[in-house]
């Protein structure tokens, strides 16, 4: 099958270019640096916000993953203005190509709707692309467990970094986080299931667990013992996101969106995704131990 893979240059794109490279498919790569992309597979350089090298890029295309996220403000606009842009300069252009089928990788909607900007954008990236092909599916998934996860990534560097863990109001919200493999699996296996044409699935792990229980999850596999003191009163604000992603060394472009995400549980409507495509899921703490263990391969963790 030909197809091509937007986001190819990131985290959860390169390792989907590598599982469907193994079953045989012709893939295409579309980046702004095809340089970035694995010389095993042929690449168009453009841009999705843009439009460029889109006509190009799907060109015989049968499937078409669209694994582009926008976090931060730019010149041209909030990240939901270029989402927008993104996915509908993307969904025309696969229209006119004659793309079967989109995959869209999306985030978590609430019950009685999206808690945030950031959820609500890939909301509207969602439906933009499952009326753009006549068999898209879409994938909504909460935090993902892998060594590149930069939600993980955060979670453990406060762990890591912090000698007293300050949790604030949204510790006790909770979220069923996935294995980076079942995620994987499951998007290699939507390019072909016939059976979730046009459908939108939650794809989440097998365990519930609080933002509370997780970080204490990831202290007891990292060997740390941290106490732990709950700030009920202290919610998502735009200094505890900042201060946190200091800590972290990550972007608040990125932590700001995704903090204000956890002012409400964000569950799975339903466990039919890991049942149509056949997958057999991680465990929560496999997936945190082989995450600590694939991130120590390449650099130091302090306290392992």
């Amino acid at each position: 099958m030909k197809i091509l893979i937007t986001g190819i240059t990131g985290y959860i794109g390169s390792h989907l270019a590598s599982r469907l490279a193994r079953d045989g498919h012709q893939l295409r790569g579309f980046a702004r640096d095809p340089a970035r992309v694995p010389a095993s597979i042929p690449a168009v350089q453009g841009d999705a916000v843009s439009g460029a090298g889109l006509t190009e890029a799907l060109a015989g295309i049968e499937v078409a993953y669209f694994l582009i996220h926008s976090m931060e403000s730019s010149l041209d606009g909030s990240f939901a203005v270029r989402e927008r842009a993104a996915a509908e300069r993307f969904a025309a252009a696969a229209r006119a190509a004659g793309v079967r089928r989109i995959v869209y990788l999306g985030g978590p909607v609430p019950t009685g709707g999206p808690a945030s900007a950031h959820l609500a954008s890939r909301l509207a990236v969602e439906q933009i692309m499952l009326a753009a092909a006549p068999c898209s599916v879409a994938l909504r998934a909460s935090i993902v467990i892998g060594a590149r996860s930069r939600p993980f990534r955060f979670l453990v560097r406060l762990v890591e970094r912090l000698p007293v863990l300050a949790v604030p109001a949204w510790h006790a919200r909770r979220t069923a986080p996935i294995d980076e493999r079942d995620v994987i699996e499951l998007l290699s296996r939507a390019a072909t299931n016939e059976q979730v044409c046009g459908q939108s699935l939650d794809v989440a792990g097998p365990e519930t667990v609080s933002y509370g229980e997780l970080i204490d999850r990831i202290r007891d596999h990292m060997l740390i013992a941290r106490p732990i003191i709950t700030l009920k009163r202290l919610t998502a604000t735009p200094i505890a996101s900042r201060i946190s992603a200091l800590i972290a060394g990550e972007e608040h472009a990125l932590i700001g969106p995704l903090m204000e995400s956890l002012s409400t549980d964000l569950l799975p409507r339903d466990d039919r995704a890991a049942r149509l495509f056949g997958v057999k899921l991680h465990p929560l703490d496999a997936a945190i131990e082989r995450a600590l263990r694939e991130w120590e391969a390449t650099e130091p963790l302090a306290a392992r």
